[in-house]
């Protein structure tokens, strides 16, 4: 089922995920498996520097066409600065997409440990 029916839903699950990537180089920040059965709204990313000494950074999100990073590869957000201590809204519920099966979404920093990501996101069952 590569296209999960929304208008006919069974379940929708509201999650929050977080993560921070350990290393330089890219992280997968969510996964929709090939035959999950379901589809991923994602309604908001939000990155945070918890860098308490003048550490700025640079961060970048990508849209993968295949799972767990894999595939062709679409920036959403592109070397974007992001000052120590400070937050950053990459989207909210005004600009949400879709994550379909066997798709997902990465992130890259410039500095390892200290770059944190919320995502808010509806796991939606046909």
């Amino acid at each position: 089922m590569a296209q999960p029916n929304i208008v006919g839903v069974g379940t929708i699950l509201g999650i929050t995920t977080a993560v921070i990537p350990a290393a330089l180089g890219e992280t997968v920040i969510l996964s929709n498996a090939a035959n999950s059965g379901c589809v991923m709204k994602v309604n908001t990313i939000i990155a945070a520097n918890n860098a308490k000494n003048s550490n700025n950074c640079q961060l970048s999100v990508t849209y993968h066409t295949g799972a767990a990073g894999a595939g062709s590869t679409f920036s959403i957000a592109r070397n974007v600065g992001l000052n120590s201590t400070s937050t950053l809204i990459i989207t909210d519920k005004a600009s949400s997409f879709y994550l379909e099966e066997n798709q997902s979404l990465s992130v890259e920093t410039t500095l390892a440990n200290n770059i944190s990501f919320l995502v808010s996101y509806d796991q939606i069952f046909a």
